[in-house]
């Protein structure tokens, strides 16, 4: 009678988790039956995007509340996502993965000093599972000119994909990629690597219901938030065969299962961050309020905190950034943060009177100011009207669309439409989000790390800042009394 050696890897897979703290304890405990129920060999992998300093407990850790619950959950191997390469600095990215448990896994990120990974991560790993040889590869989404100022080089993650899986592909049995390129990228990977056995991808936030398969190899996504778990099976009847997908998909995550201890490391950390983020940083002697479709003093500030941070005399941002109106009194950090939770960065661009006028419209229509956002950074519910610095705007409500702004005001001299503008504005509108003709913007220049509270905060140290905000950008003018 023949032996069969049948052997059975599962992999358990989450992504694009985004600090929602809340179902970490319940994706540790669906990990924990798991892996009590299986004989077989099992691993346990996170694609990225963990990290979202929107979250009081990853802001006032600066990482380590997720550092600490992907040890507790038992993560076999983690990797990247732009959460965590473009909104912490390299000095607060190697602090907080000082303390990780299992690798971090990227092969398209370099130190620009070195040319070398960062010691924290590892270009690629070998790991043995009950006698399987699994290699895992890593890649996280180019954003080349955001990697390059905070002193990284990010290289095109086909290439690097093509010699790593060339030199790792003998030596294993089974090949996964940890995609935070999102789909599209993954079915290219696909058809360009048929070495590739799994994809398991992030960052479009994707659900796979079942795997896709693409040649020999399959892709699998599960969604956002941590409210899926993806599970993978491959098995093979014996070793000289190679292993085959037999299943997989997603479950939902279970909020009746919680692991007390993920659970209780939560609320440890929640309270070092609250602790973390009670130091006073600017004393206001008033409210400011915030409208998303007029003019508010909040808005105001925004904008003059955008100019004189990127130096420019006129500053275009969106009042949806702003959560809510700033109070009187001691401002914390941890109010600034509540407030202007988005990690966006201020640019500077230099766009046309024309579109400068366009952007100005737009936010006096309800489908602008009204419009929900997601995506690009913003961490917000609607896009809300344009706030301003620098210019003098009269506008007449009761004219059609497109139509109402009269006249427009630099330095007391008129918006000349084909002349071209210095204007500090947001990163979020070079990917063509919300008002979209910003991102017709030309000679671009990026600020990181600075976020956008960081630039409040300096605002309301300025001297005479509080007044500023008051005075009115927006004249509305009436029809003149003679018309019919």
């Amino acid at each position: 009678m023949e032996m069969t050696t049948r052997q059975t890897l599962t992999i358990l897979h989450t992504n694009d988790i985004h600090s929602h703290f809340g179902s970490m304890p319940s994706i540790a405990a669906m990990i924990n039956e798991r892996r009590a129920a299986s004989g077989d060999a099992l691993l346990v992998l996170d694609i990225g995007d963990h990290m979202d300093r929107m979250a009081p407990e990853t802001e006032g850790t600066l990482g380590g509340a997720n550092v600490d619950v992907i040890n507790l959950t038992g993560y076999d191997a983690i990797t990247i996502g732009n959460n965590e390469g473009l909104t912490f600095t390299s000095d607060m990215i190697e602090q907080a993965y000082a303390g990780i448990h299992c690798p971090v896994v990227c092969g398209n990120l370099t130190e620009r000093a070195t040319g070398r990974s960062p010691s924290w991560m590892k270009d690629s790993v070998i790991l043995n599972k009950a006698g399987i040889k699994i290699g895992l590869l890593g890649v996280t989404a180019p954003f080349t000119e955001f990697y390059q100022l905070l002193g990284w080089d990010v290289l095109d993650p086909f290439e690097v994909l093509g010699k790593q899986i060339a030199a790792l592909r003998k030596q294993v049995d089974v090949v996964v990629v940890m995609s935070h390129l999102g789909l599209p990228s993954d079915e290219k990977l696909a058809s360009q690597f048929p070495e590739i056995d799994v994809i398991l991808g992030g960052h479009t936030h994707h659900v796979l219901e079942e795997p896709l398969q693409i040649g020999n190899t399959v892709l699998c996504g599960a969604g956002k938030f941590g409210t899926l778990l993806g599970e993978v099976t491959l098995t093979r009847n014996h070793s000289l065969e190679p292993f085959r997908v037999t299943s997989g998909g997603v479950v939902p995550v279970d909020q009746a299962l919680l692991d007390e201890k993920v659970a209780s490391a939560i609320v440890l950390h929640r309270r070092q961050a609250e602790r973390a983020m009670e130091s006073t940083v600017a004393v206001t002697d008033r409210e400011l309020e915030i409208a998303y479709n007029e003019e508010s003093p909040f808005g105001n500030l925004l904008a003059q905190s955008v100019s004189h941070f990127t130096g420019t005399e006129i500053a275009l941002v969106n009042a949806g950034q702003l959560l809510g109106p700033l109070p009187q009194g001691d401002i914390s950090k941890g109010i600034l943060h509540s407030l202007c939770p988005s990690p966006i960065n201020p640019c500077v661009m230099k766009l046309r009177g024309r579109d400068i006028r366009l952007a100005l419209e737009q936010s006096l229509l309800p489908e602008f100011t009204d419009k929900p956002m997601t995506g690009f950074g913003f961490r917000g519910k609607v896009l809300g009207t344009m706030c301003v610095e620098g210019l003098t705007i009269q506008y007449d409500p009761d004219r059609a669309p497109y139509e109402k702004v009269t006249d427009i005001r630099v330095a007391g001299q008129t918006l000349e439409e084909d002349e071209e503008y210095t204007v500090g504005t947001l990163d979020m509108f070079t990917f063509k989000a919300g008002y979209k003709v910003l991102a017709n913007g030309t000679d671009l220049q990026f600020m990181l790390p600075e976020f956008l509270r960081d630039l409040i905060e300096m605002e309301l140290k300025r001297p005479g800042a509080m007044e500023e905000c008051f005075a009115a950008r927006w004249l509305q003018v009436s029809k003149q009394s003679g018309e019919d």
